[in-house]
């Protein structure tokens, strides 16, 4: 017998079938268009979500003899998918990566509101989360929040065509309403950022056991699947990434090199103490919590990095950049690129990318070398502000796939790096809490204990980190530099005396609210 997982990412979306071991029998993989028409703005059309989901699956089990007995799902989080009352999208879903409501964030964070939220559940809200798109919708587009009888996530939407029901889990809940102590909606939250008429659209939380229902016949014609499988909601996907490699336990961490990179440690309870920064993901009830920093920068920027320097793609950018040296010869890169800025681990909607230190001696191994280095130079940022010691980073997404890049983060972070054996941790993921949702294993560390899988592994070289620990305190006076000038406007000049350096950040994240 074998167990479906779905993984609904942002550009990729997969479906993967395993078998009782654990081990992938069949993946299939199809894109997904974000469109960002207007510029800062990233949706994507429902429907073809859906229909994407179908034609993953139907691929997926065509060569599988072995039955289904189970399917489970994740997807990518936040963002606003809007149904009307017969469960219709009233439009295309708003992603977590939009940026639109970047002026509503401002004024958020110069009345205080941001900290005041983060104190009371631990998640800094950004331009892509439900309240700030609701309220960017009250103020552009009254009428379809009007028309529209609830606010889904990508994994509610599959949820409601697999099996009819309307509703969220306590992971995507998270950020930014939940109540970490009951598992609902805290309402203090949804009036302090004035949205109280709208509360309506906040579907049903469901616990860790209510995740579990029966596919609707419908759904299982389309999937060609028996009828009155079960079908389980994981937690999305970065949570589910962090099961799929095995990071259930407190103290253990891991890092996304996909489109997010998202740097997460389980916690036994929420971190609202320090700059408020990340978000505190519900990762089992009450008991464990992901400190999660999903940036909005990652995959995305390798891709127009590859496209700048006329490379096919990020693997062979991967390469090109160790065929120079650590630090490229001299030159240093802010990775802030995308139209929404940066939301982890500081958080900023007017951030933007630098060259610094660029010279006609420079090669392209160089340019890409420097992409690399700040990149990882982010995780360093995200482990930094995390406040926690850890003694080993589990790697995962696409970029794991370059051994020399798995050897650069242990570098830049001081901290030893491993990489699993599967390749889709995200389903991996959803596998596992299909497993324990149904019955079949008793809890997340026995399912992680008999399946989870781990390969190779780097150790920090010590005179590397010893310049990349150098490199992080320029890092981040560059950054603090390029702040004050406006992001765009360039490095100040010295005659404007601005100062020329910052203190290097060891216990908390410096400047990740702007005042």
């Amino acid at each position: 017998m074998s167990v479906l997982a779905i993984d609904v990412g942002t550009t990729m979306i997969k479906s993967v079938v395993f078998d009782d071991q654990g081990n992938e029998l069949a993946v299939s993989r199809l894109g997904t268009e974000v469109l960002r028409r207007p510029p800062g703005w990233a949706e994507q059309d429902m429907d073809t979500v859906w229909n994407t989901v179908v034609y993953t699956v139907r691929n997926a089990l065509s060569d599988i003899d072995d039955p289904v007995w189970l399917v489970t799902f994740t997807a990518q989080g936040d963002g606003a998918w809007l149904i009307d009352r017969e469960g219709r999208p009233t439009g295309p879903a708003i992603l977590w990566s939009d940026g639109r409501a970047g002026d509503i964030l401002t004024g958020w964070e110069s009345e205080g509101l941001l900290e005041e939220a983060f104190r009371r559940n631990g998640s800094l809200t950004c331009s892509g989360m439900p309240n700030a798109v609701f309220s960017w919708l009250g103020s552009h587009d009254p009428q379809r929040l009007a028309g529209s009888a609830a606010s889904l996530t990508a994994a509610g939407w599959l949820f409601l065509n697999l099996t009819g029901t309307v509703a969220t889990d306590e992971s995507d809940a998270s950020a930014p309403f939940l109540d970490h102590a009951t598992g609902d909606y805290d309402d203090t939250i949804v009036d302090l950022f004035g949205l109280a008429a709208h509360r309506r659209l906040l579907p049903r939380v469901l616990g860790e056991e209510e995740r579990i229902a029966e596919i609707t016949p419908q759904a299982a014609g389309q999937l060609g699947l028996p009828a009155g499988l079960p079908v389980v909601m994981a937690p999305y996907d970065i949570a589910a990434t962090a099961r799929g490699v095995g990071v259930v336990n407190p103290g253990q961490a891991c890092t996304i090199l996909g489109t997010t990179l998202c740097t997460e440690i389980v916690r036994k309870g929420i971190d609202t103490t320090g700059e408020p920064s990340g978000i505190n993901i519900a990762y089992r009830g009450r008991e464990r919590v992901l400190r999660a920093f999903p940036t909005f920068n990652g995959a995305e920027v390798l891709v127009w990095a590859s496209k700048l320097l006329g490379l096919d793609g990020p693997p062979d950018l991967t390469r090109l950049a160790f065929d120079s040296v650590p630090g490229a010869n001299g030159l240093s890169f802010l990775p802030y690129l995308s139209p929404a800025g940066e939301r982890a681990p500081f958080l900023d909607p007017g951030a933007r990318g630098t060259f610094w230190g660029l010279s006609l001696e420079h090669s392209n191994a160089d340019v890409a070398r420097a992409v690399l280095d700040g990149l990882s130079l982010v995780l360093r940022d995200s482990l930094v502000a995390s406040r926690t010691n850890v003694t080993e980073l589990r790697l995962c997404g696409g970029g794991a796939n370059s051994d020399d890049w798995c050897q650069l983060i242990a570098d830049v972070t001081g901290v030893p790096t491993a990489r699993s054996v599967d390749t889709e941790l995200g389903a991996k993921g959803a596998f596992l809490t299909g497993l324990v949702l149904s019955g079949a294993e008793s809890s997340m560390h026995s399912a992680a204990s008999h399946y989870v899988r781990m390969t190779s592994g780097w150790e920090p070289d010590p005179e590397r980190a010893d310049f990349y620990a150098a490199r992080y305190g320029e890092f981040l006076n560059w950054r603090g530099l390029v702040r004050e000038a406006g992001w765009t406007c360039g490095p100040a000049p010295l005659s404007l005396s601005r100062p020329t350096t910052r203190p290097t950040r060891t216990g908390e994240l410096q400047g990740a609210v702007r005042a």
